[in-house]
């Protein structure tokens, strides 16, 4: 099981292919992860930016980040398998 205690960050991508890409590798090789993604768009707190100011200008491919999470004592392995 990975915790915030026991993981570490593996990699950060905004592209959703990248992501993909790396999630089956890393099940193909038996190596558990986790993947929290983030709505760079989005503010819990503040409410949405897109409401304040629209998304003129905005470039989409940058609205969400992937950041992929393996066990401590897996990085090294799973490192060198996305390489």
């Amino acid at each position: 099981m990975i915790t915030i205690f026991n993981r570490k960050e593996l990699t950060v991508t905004y592209d959703m292919k990248r992501q993909s890409d790396v999630r089956d590798i890393l099940s193909a090789n038996g190596i558990k992860y986790s993947v929290k993604v983030i709505n760079r768009q989005n503010s819990a707190f503040l409410g949405s930016s897109r409401a304040r100011s629209g998304s003129f200008g905005m470039n989409n491919d940058l609205s969400y980040e992937y950041k992929v999470y393996v066990h401590k004592k897996d990085y090294d392995n799973a490192l060198r398998l996305i390489i």
